[in-house]
């Protein structure tokens, strides 16, 4: 079981203190993350792109190279990257570069996005899907053929073009499709690719049939993978009362975006939100593993103003005693 760790960076306030750290020490919080997660034994890291709101990094790539300095083998990876808002060829060229300064360990996962406000302010909201359909399409070309002749809609021809530098790995660095609609797993059946469930707060029963949607038709390809908020200590009581106030503010922070109106915690802490002592979660995330038949699994620890220490004692304790007992 590949096990990533998954970041959004939520810049909101401590919840018993009301302080919020400052931009600088929250964005370098999230690289120390990275580094104990490879410490850990984490596959890899995810970090994702948003613009306009409290969650705090909207150049994802900036973050994993300063990551990809400080480590050696931690896959490095988007969570999402919003493709339908900039240019394929500067994606391409922006992941070849982390892939070649990380010796072949970037990744890409790439997604429409929630925000109606992020699309009109980026000028994209018309025609959403189709343009998401055309980058990918030429993004995947341009990562994995040395020169490209294409014409599209959505932006200007190019003839022979070759994006520099090459990625390292080969054929190209593997792109991930996020979403959990039909649509968007039928494309990702169509291009062959792998498929990331959205970090809704929802419970993950939901995307039951779209993961046998897109298992059926890939006739034993594919992997699937899922973002779960998680959290562990070494008591389950211990691990409620500590997560309890911060997963309430990151609910209520997130739910235009990810939730669907119900902020019962109770109920959040027994669907969408994993949270225990080590042997709690390992059972919750092999049910899901089960559930849904994963091939990977995102964990989400750092959410409403959680104290960077207590993020880093979760990520190693996870580690330690989560990791090595997850169903493969």
């Amino acid at each position: 079981m590949d096990v990533y760790l998954l970041i959004l960076g939520d810049h909101l306030p401590d919840p018993h203190t009301g302080n919020t750290v400052t931009e600088s020490d929250r964005l370098r919080a999230i690289v120390e993350q990275a580094v104990v997660a490879e410490e850990a034994g984490f596959t890899g890291v995810a970090i994702g792109e948003h613009h306009f709101t409290r969650y705090i990094v909207s150049a994802p790539e900036l973050l994993l190279a300063t990551i990809a300095a400080r480590t050696s083998t931690l896959r490095l990876s988007t969570g999402v990257k919003l493709l339908a808002h900039h240019d394929p060829v500067l994606v391409a060229e922006e992941l070849a570069t982390l892939d070649v300064l990380s010796l072949g360990r970037a990744e890409l996962i790439v997604a429409r996005g929630v925000s109606q406000r992020t699309d009109v302010a980026f000028g994209v909201q018309d025609d959403l899907r189709e343009r998401f359909d055309e980058n990918l399409r030429l993004l995947l070309r341009l990562l994995e053929q040395p020169q490209v002749t294409w014409e599209g809609k959505y932006r200007s021809p190019l003839v022979d073009v070759t994006t520099t530098p090459r990625p390292m790995q080969q054929p190209r660095p593997l792109v991930w499709i996020g979403s959990g609609s039909a649509v968007s797993a039928d494309l990702a059946v169509e291009l062959d690719l792998p498929l990331m469930l959205p970090s809704t707060l929802r419970d993950p029963s939901t995307h039951r049939s779209v993961v046998e949607r897109y298992r059926a038709a890939m006739d034993g390809r594919g992997r699937v993978a899922l973002p779960s908020h998680v959290f562990v200590a070494p008591t389950g009581a211990e691990a409620r009362d500590t997560w309890r106030p911060h997963l309430a503010a990151y609910a209520e922070f997130a739910d235009p975006w990810r939730g669907d109106g119900d902020l019962d915690l109770d109920a959040l802490m027994d669907g969408a939100a994993v949270c225990g002592d080590p042997a709690e979660v390992t059972e919750r995330l092999n049910g899901l593993t089960e559930l849904l038949g994963l091939d990977a699994h995102l964990v989400m620890v750092d959410i409403g103003g959680l104290p960077h220490q207590a993020v880093l004692d979760t990520i190693r304790l996870f580690g330690q005693e989560v990791l090595p007992n997850l169903k493969h």
